[in-house]
């Protein structure tokens, strides 16, 4: 048996996983990707990453450390922080390959059928939170570029940007896994080239000044937003592109690649947006702000590569919150779930089209979404190694549950995420909202390694107990 978009239905014949493998679009929806259609190697996974990550959103979350009021060496520990958190994203990615299915498919294992979906939820918030955010810079540099050929822009005419944009986003995922990373590999090089120019641009102008650091508040909460902008923002959607890789591929190899591919961009995209920041104070607009520090030549290819790399950024964020929504139980297919995301995403995006303060609505979104992800992120990785990388895909797709029993909810999982989430809640702080424990420590945010610890103390708790109250399942022996 397998899962497809939900349901229990047979395995397909050799015969139709070939044709299934043959077709352009993808057929797959968050159903067991058999042997036969495995195909990749790690390379090609962080290569895929590296794509990913190469984007103007990244320099601008570096533009944002300066504007929080972080001094140069202040940025450069946030900046480190922020690329270790892709440790995360690739020990969430060598689940795919073991469970050959989508993140919150697996996500029944520790949580159960139906505990599983409003966290599920949460994590189709968090996409299309992304999904706007990225809509609202292509719509942005749309406008720009018509301003520039001499069209007034109305609001009649961004509305029509964002609905043409919109569509043009959902076109990708909607051919699915395959199109995606190949597309994304084709565009490494003109993506690299286009922030090789701006770092030489930006070096030739700046003059490094160390500055005046800033408080603890202030510093937590700059390595809370790199950490959330990278790969602790991205560890949810790890398993969904590694369940393609063969079964045998190399663990170490896949969390190399995830790792490595999606750090090294980040790193350096993000101390790039630092230099940017220095040179101007409205470097967090990444239209009107961020490029005025550059020549005029230099506008044209930077607003076109800009939304490029925001509508294949999209395609990755719209294939998981997809997917995301058949683990739910929306009961349509893949293509029909990235439609309804776009038409969704376009929704929210114009209201925040028409808002002045962009980069608020930016910073407060990625520290918010800490509140579910780390305490997520610590027990899915936790559950990963506690059973030992096996699950039972029958499991998967009736009962579940790690323990093989026909139950709707694993508590284990849930409690630990309330746990986690109650204490990352008290920890944060943004600037509509700080917890007490923020608070006791000078405004410090600590919403992602408190959640990550707790949740992950409690589900390592709970598990041992059960696991010791019923022998021979599933990781039991990784007790002994």
């Amino acid at each position: 048996m397998s899962i497809i978009e939900g349901e229990t239905t047979p395995q397909p014949t050799a015969q139709a996983s070939a044709a299934i493998k043959r077709t352009l679009v993808e057929q797959r929806g968050i159903d067991h990707i058999p042997d036969s259609e495995r195909r990749g190697t790690p390379r090609h996974l962080g290569l895929m990453w590296s794509g990913a990550i190469l984007n103007v959103g990244v320099v601008v979350y570096g533009t944002l450390l300066v504007a929080m009021g972080l001094n140069l060496w202040q940025s450069l520990i946030a900046i480190a922080v922020g690329a270790l958190s892709w440790i995360l994203a690739g020990l969430c990615s060598l689940s795919g390959p073991a469970a050959g299915t989508t993140a919150f498919t697996i996500s029944r294992a520790p949580f159960g059928r139906n505990g599983m979906r409003p966290i599920a939820l949460f994590n189709w918030l968090m996409q299309i939170g992304y999904e706007v955010l990225d809509l609202v810079m292509i719509v942005l540099a749309g406008s720009a570029l018509l301003g520039m050929a001499g069209v007034h822009v109305g609001t009649g005419a961004k509305l029509a940007l964002l609905v043409v944009f919109a569509i043009a986003q959902s076109l990708l995922p909607m051919v699915g896994h395959a199109a995606i990373t190949r597309v994304l590999h084709w565009l490494i090089a003109p993506f690299a080239a286009l922030f090789v120019v701006m770092a030489w641009l930006t070096a030739d102008k700046l003059h490094v000044t160390v500055g005046h650091p800033a408080g603890w508040a202030a510093l937590m909460g700059g390595i809370a937003l790199s950490a959330s902008g990278g790969g602790l923002g991205w560890a949810s959607s790890g398993p969904d592109y590694s369940r393609y890789l063969p079964r045998e591929a190399s663990r170490g190899r896949i969390f190399a690649a995830v790792t490595i591919g999606g750090a090294v961009p980040q790193a350096l995209l993000m101390l790039l947006g630092v230099g940017v920041a220095l040179l101007t104070d409205k470097a967090t607009d990444p239209v009107s702000g961020l490029p005025a520090v550059y020549p005029g030549w230099f506008l044209l290819p930077y607003l076109v590569l800009l939304i490029v790399q925001m509508l294949s950024l999209n395609a990755i964020n719209l294939y998981s919150s997809g997917v995301t929504l058949q683990a739910i139980g929306l009961p349509v297919g893949r293509w029909q779930a990235v439609a309804v995301d776009g038409a969704f995403s376009a929704l929210v995006g114009a209201i925040v089209v028409f808002s002045s303060s962009f980069n608020t609505v930016l910073s407060n979104f990625l520290l918010f979404m800490n509140v579910w992800l780390a305490p997520w992120t610590a027990v899915f990785i936790l559950d990963y190694f506690l059973r030992r990388g096996r699950y039972d895909v029958e499991a998967l797709d009736s009962a579940g549950s790690r323990f093989g029993e026909s139950r709707a909810f694993g508590m284990p999982g849930l409690t630990a995420m309330a746990a986690g989430m109650v204490v990352a809640l008290l920890s944060i702080d943004t600037t509509v909202y700080t917890g007490p424990l923020a608070k006791l420590c000078a405004g410090g945010d600590l919403s992602v390694p408190t959640g990550l610890i707790v949740a992950g103390v409690v589900y390592y708790m709970l598990f041992r107990r059960e696991s010791a109250a019923v022998p021979g399942i599933v990781g039991a022996e990784a007790m002994a």
